[in-house]
């Protein structure tokens, strides 16, 4: 059972200092392809949209309604995302993922920033929030790179 400085050190000030000033939020205009998320089990959701150009993310927009820990995670998201490729996305993704099971490191840069949100490791009903805006973002440019293949 946690504690109450173990929570403390969840929504730390850098995670509410994130969570504050997310980068690339609102809508998009005609993006090339749109992706929602949400959390089941507390209700966080994420709309993406993109714009991509070649193989790489051009321009994002992002509407956000999470808890701190899944805006704090959207934040880190979207200082790293813009200009990178569709793998370095998954990758990122991949590496979150095996971050917060307890099976891998903090993921590689651009996505390093996320190593803010290691104290929420333990708190395995926080994962799919976290988990939000990365993987509607990954989802979003791999549907609009498939949008323009066609």
């Amino acid at each position: 059972m946690s504690n109450d400085s173990d929570l403390i050190k969840l929504y730390s000030s850098r995670i509410l200092a994130l969570a504050a000033d997310i980068p690339h939020l609102g809508r998009l205009d005609d993006p090339d392809a749109t992706v929602n998320r949400r959390s089941p089990l507390c209700g966080s959701s994420v709309t993406v949209d993109v714009r991509v150009d070649g193989d790489r993310l051009a321009e994002m927009g992002q509407d956000v309604k999470a808890c701190a820990l899944g805006q704090a995670a959207a934040a880190v998201t979207a200082q790293a995302a813009v200009g990178a490729d569709l793998a370095q996305l998954q990758k990122g993704r991949d590496q979150l993922r095996a971050m917060l099971k307890g099976k891998g490191d903090v993921p590689d840069a651009p996505f390093a920033g996320f190593e803010v949100l290691t104290p929420a490791v333990e708190y395995k009903n926080r994962h799919a929030s976290i988990l939000l805006s990365i993987e509607a973002l990954t989802e979003a440019v791999e549907a609009a790179q498939t949008a323009k293949a066609i």
